[in-house]
């Protein structure tokens, strides 16, 4: 197929795409599927080898949020059956950390609902970083806590922080449908924010929202454009108790589709597999493993995810391995500052794809084969918040 041929060149080149060639690979039938995975699976090679980062959860803070994000089962008026507590200790949170470490993740990422820290929570959460980082050296450390004020991402990064997340989440054309005690441009400020603060940006989408195939390559040049190092891609959870339960809009073929565009559009990046690839990607998640080259480990925020040993079993035979507390997982002209690409929205400059938009827009397709599979969508019962040993 010219078109796979034309976007391996270009992403060892790393080189962008056209939106065309984006919207044409989500556009690709599932009789081509395994040429799609096969061509990006290239890309991935070619800049990550075999390896897969492991990154490990830990919920600071669970539920009972102020913004009313649609997606989000911690959510202002959420109805979702979901472990709710407050901050945990610095010690409990390097406890639940290390379990994670334990089972082979190189990287602890610190969430906590809310719209956005208050300065007694940047202490609280340096805190805890300084507890991991004092029983585990070499271990990278994400937070994400919500919108940043100024001076806020220094002081996380003067605590030890390696990253900090912040989502775009979907197109700034669709990002008002699904949140509005917030805008897109906070959270474009906050990712902005962390990047000059010299943190590693972090921030990625979420799939399934009943977003059309034009808001999901949108959102995906809008990221390349912010240049993040690491690009999590979730697959919606559609928890009962909140707006969006009804959204089953994916198959595991289109799940596999939307990380391979992903790939193509950011090459040389972390392209992590996040919330929901058991619910979605399922039996295919082995496949998904040629198109990202990184995954969370055991559960996520709210939601139960695979066993950690099956995760691991998972990797290994599928021929890949888990990479190394000692193993770089950006190549070196990213790790070296040397981050010049071509063409359009890649030069790295953090401007907005949206007005090379097309005007064309289409209306999500009913891509569920055999139906919903509620219950695949498991609420956490253990690890951070409970008495039960975490899934790691």
């Amino acid at each position: 197929m010219d078109l796979l041929n034309t976007l391996v060149d270009k992403g060892l080149r790393r080189e962008l795409p056209t939106r065309d060639e984006a919207l044409a690979v989500l556009a690709t039938s599932d009789d081509d599927l395994l040429d799609v995975v096969a061509a990006a699976g290239k890309v991935r090679r070619h800049w990550f080898g075999r390896r897969v980062k492991l990154n490990y959860l830990v919920n600071l803070k669970s539920g009972l949020c102020p913004e009313d994000c649609s997606y989000c089962s911690q959510r202002l008026g959420s109805k979702a059956d979901i472990l709710t507590y407050t901050w945990l200790k610095p010690e409990e949170a390097a406890k639940a950390a290390a379990a994670g470490l334990a089972g082979g993740a190189k990287r602890v990422c610190l969430v906590a609902s809310g719209r956005g820290p208050t300065d007694r929570d940047v202490d609280r959460v340096s805190r805890t970083i300084e507890a991991i980082k004092d029983a585990h050296e070499d271990v990278e450390v994400c937070a994400c806590l919500g919108l940043l004020s100024e001076g806020q991402a220094e002081r996380l990064r003067a605590a030890g922080a390696d990253a900090y997340n912040h989502n775009l989440n979907t197109s700034e054309a669709t990002y008002g449908d699904i949140t509005t005690t917030h805008t897109y441009a906070d959270r474009v400020d906050t990712v902005r924010k962390a990047h000059t603060a010299g943190l590693s940006a972090c921030s990625g989408l979420i799939a399934g929202m009943g977003e059309s195939d034009e808001d999901l390559v949108d959102v995906v040049f809008a990221l390349r454009a912010l240049d993040p190092d690491s690009v999590p891609v979730n697959f919606l959870i559609p928890f009962e108790g909140t707006p969006l339960a009804e959204e089953w809009n994916l198959t595991p073929q289109h799940c596999l589709r939307i990380l391979a565009m992903v790939r193509f559009v950011c090459p040389d990046v972390e392209v992590r597999i996040a919330g929901g690839r058991e619910v979605h990607l399922r039996s295919l998640q082995p496949l998904a493993l040629h198109l990202a080259n990184s995954i969370f480990l055991g559960d996520y925020l709210t939601s139960e995810g695979q066993a950690g040993k099956a995760d691991l079993e998972m990797i290994a035979d599928a021929g890949f391995e888990v990479e190394g507390a000692g193993e770089a997982t950006l190549p070196e002209h990213r790790v070296r500052g040397d981050r010049s690409q071509d063409g359009g929205c890649g030069s790295g400059t953090g401007a907005s794809c949206a007005a090379s938009a097309s005007s064309t827009t289409s209306t999500p397709s009913a891509r569920t084969a055999g139906g919903p599979r509620p219950d695949l969508v498991a609420v956490r019962r253990r690890g951070a918040g409970t008495d039960l040993a975490p899934n790691a």
